[in-house]
């Protein structure tokens, strides 16, 4: 029994080329960006040292760092953070020792009173290295997973078409960390695995109703391929908005109330979410029709071929 799935309202295979378009767009600002001004990569990802001060009050940047000049040492830089903008982050870019910490204790206490308390993380060159590799192997790990499950659950075209759209979507979360300069920690992997996880989610949903809907479908033209796609993504399309919007509502939700060591956490998993929705939609499922129309004209000529 064959069913018609030309009745669905809304084309979106129509449009693929202008959603490749965009997302070409953002990957090459996202190269540029990323060869011109790099990544803000915090301490765990290069040697150095970070020290929290909880000042709790307003206080003036350039103030603080005086007052590290005089304790004897040279900061990196110093930002303001915490919900009431009392806290100062300051960046060493050598690891500094447990004199000078005392030393710099001893100098924020006088300045700023007795109630002032600092928090240290240092790590040194071996360490961020092992980091950054560890963070490497984990998103290629991850990656090679999906490919073999999927596959083995659909088609190797179906998983190729997924670690496309997943690696999209990573790097355009990496993007936008790079064009604002936002910094770069060990939770931001966190927030990228979690990402790839969700975006396979959507990805799976929409593959599964497409390979469904294709056991009931005859595809004898390009247009075959494209309705079912169409059919396919529309009966997944609320479930899919629910869940993502689900999901960013309780991470922003967490960016709002939650402490500023999750911030930048919630932050990276918001736009990844975002992404992921989009890219299941616009663009996983539109590669694989590509790819598919490819392979039927293909097919088509090499029988015209045989025929003459």
């Amino acid at each position: 029994m064959n069913y018609d799935f030309s009745n669905y309202k809304f084309d979106f295979v129509k449009h693929r080329k202008k959603y490749f378009l965009v997302s070409a767009v953002l990957i090459i600002a996202g190269i540029i960006s990323l060869l011109t001004i790099g990544l803000n990569l915090g301490v765990d990802f290069k040697s150095g040292t970070r020290v929290q001060v909880q000042i709790g009050k307003t206080f003036n940047e350039s103030e603080v760092q005086q007052t590290v000049e005089q304790a004897g040492l040279k900061p990196g830089s110093v930002t303001t953070a915490g919900d009431k903008k009392d806290m100062a982050v300051i960046q060493f870019a050598e690891p500094i020792h447990k004199d000078e910490f005392a030393k710099l204790t001893k100098a924020m206490q006088m300045k700023y009173g007795k109630d002032v308390s600092l928090q240290e993380s240092t790590v040194n060159p071996i360490i961020s290295q092992e980091l950054a590799r560890s963070a490497l192997y984990s998103v290629l790990l991850a990656s090679i997973g999906i490919v073999i499950y999927i596959t083995i659950r659909f088609e190797f075209r179906f998983a190729l078409s997924s670690i496309i759209a997943l690696l999209h979507n990573v790097f355009l979360v990496i993007t936008l960390f790079s064009l604002f300069q936002i910094e770069v920690e060990l939770t931001f992997i966190a927030a990228i695995l979690t990402i790839v996880g969700y975006s396979i989610h959507d990805n799976i949903i929409i593959f599964d109703r497409i390979r469904d809907n294709l056991k009931h479908a005859k595809l004898k033209t390009v247009q075959d391929v494209e309705d079912v796609v169409n059919y396919s993504i529309g009966q997944t399309l609320a479930r899919s908005i629910n869940t993502v919007l689900t999901v960013v509502i309780c991470a922003l939700a967490l960016y709002i109330f939650g402490g500023e060591s999750i911030r930048h956490f919630t932050l990276a998993l918001i736009i990844g979410l975002i992404f992921g929705a989009y890219s299941s939609i616009f663009i996983a499922s539109q590669i694989w029709v590509s790819w598919r129309e490819h392979d039927l004209k293909k097919k088509k000529m090499a029988l015209a071929n045989n025929e003459a």
